[in-house]
């Protein structure tokens, strides 16, 4: 990776940090003609008006849909609405890439990464080492 895609990732990071939001829960769910199970729901996901920012934060991070948020009965006036979002092991790779610029949302990615950790504890290509950094914030 060249400096300039840690330069960007850290600004989306920090972007991220104020307008996204993660969702990280476990949740009953009820499946056609089978027993209910327990299933996780884990998302990550930003909306703005602005479209170059959003297609910038898209691009960057190479990972997720982004689409034009439809609402109904809208005025004519209201600016366009653009939704970033991804799931599950997107979201993994995203959040390891924004835990070291986080604030608001750590918690919220860690819990993302610690969901996902005894999974990938194995691969040579994580981004970080989660052990090391945690030393190191703690410092």
């Amino acid at each position: 990776m060249n400096d300039n895609f840690h330069l960007d990732v850290s600004y989306m990071a920090g972007l991220f940090d104020g307008e996204g939001s993660v969702y990280v829960r476990q949740i009953t769910e009820k499946r056609k003609n089978k027993n209910p199970c327990k299933v996780w729901k884990i998302r990550m996901e930003m909306s703005m008006t602005d479209k170059n920012v959003m297609e910038l934060f898209h691009e960057t991070l190479g990972v997720g849909i982004l689409k034009e948020r439809k609402f109904n009965n809208v005025p004519a006036h209201y600016k366009k609405q653009y939704r970033w979002t991804c799931s599950h092991r997107q979201a993994l790779y995203v959040c390891k890439l924004f835990w070291p610029h986080s604030i608001v949302k750590l918690h919220k990615i860690e819990q993302v990464i610690d969901h996902y950790e005894p999974d990938i504890q194995d691969l040579n290509d994580n981004v970080i080492d989660l052990a090391l950094e945690r030393d190191t914030r703690n410092v």
